[in-house]
Formats: structure tokens, sequence, C-alpha cells
């Protein structure tokens, strides 16, 4: 809508509608389908088509049901294909990410939580050692304190000491 409209004026609304159509009736590349599509049963008629033959049924829930036998088979192959592309997704996200296990006596930094300033540190500047593992959620101790904690596998970045 904001490139559509011109600077000087506050025409948005003047596109809104054909915006909203060509969203609605746009093959959505998750789905392979338009919404018009999974939520009507059928594809959408645009104003570039010829006039189509009207369907006669016999009896009035004939029209129903075949709506009903659309909309399933409609949601069934969209269902499938969310599930590839969740799938595609996934293996394209976790081939590059990494999976680490510690070991009990491995040294650790722990991740601070919450609002920081942009330019302070991430992780707690006490290292921490690892003295029960269950990956992927580990028990830690402070080395100055003793303090105790819980911490999960995200939260954590292995100091490595050059020998």
């Amino acid at each position: 809508l904001a490139k559509l409209q011109q600077k000087e004026y506050n025409n948005w609304d003047e596109y809104l509608q054909a915006v909203v159509f060509a969203y609605n009736t746009g093959q959505h590349s998750t789905t392979n389908y338009s919404p018009y599509e999974l939520q009507f049963g059928r594809q959408p008629r645009l104003p570039t088509d010829s006039p189509s033959q009207y369907l006669v049924f016999n009896k009035p829930n004939d029209y129903f049901e075949q709506l009903k036998r659309n909309l399933k088979i409609y949601h069934q192959n969209a269902r499938a294909n969310i599930l590839k592309q969740q799938q595609s997704s996934k293996q394209r996200y976790d081939k590059n990410r990494l999976d680490p296990h510690y070991v009990v006596g491995d040294s650790v930094l722990i991740k601070i939580h919450g609002l920081r300033p942009k330019l302070s540190e991430k992780y707690h500047p006490t290292p921490k050692i690892v003295y029960e593992a269950h990956h992927p959620t580990y028990f830690v101790k402070d080395q100055e304190t003793n303090e105790e904690s819980r911490v999960h596998v995200n939260d954590m970045r292995p100091i490595i000491l050059n020998q």
C-alpha cells in the first residue's frame, strides 16, 4: 500500500480492495493454495475470466456435500504441503546448527537474560563449572560464589583454553 499511494495524498484506501483481492487469490508458497481456495473450496472467479457455466444440482444439499468434499481435499493437501515445508525449513535450519554436549568439569559462560544496554556483555564474566550433565539441561556452579543453577544448553558457551 505504501508503494502505491501518492506522496502528497493519503489515498491508500483506494488501493485496499485490490491489494486484499490480490493477496487472497494469490498462491501461497507454504500451502500451494490461495486463501480463497482454502476458504471456499474452489478457484476464484477473476474479472478477466470468461463467464462460466453454472452447475445444476438435483437436490439442494448436493452443493453443500460437494463443497464439503472439495474443502476436505483442499485442507488435506494444504496440511501435507505445510508439513513438507516445515520439514524443509527444519533441515535448512539444522544444517548449520551446533549441538554442543558438555561433560562434568567443563568451564562455560552463562548468557545474561533480560534487557541490557546495547554494547554490554552477553555472558556473565565469571566462569561456571558443569557439575552434573543431563543434555540439554546442565547444572553449573559459580567458581567464586559456589552458587548452583540449572542452565539450558542454548544459554551456555564453552570456554576454550589454549594449552
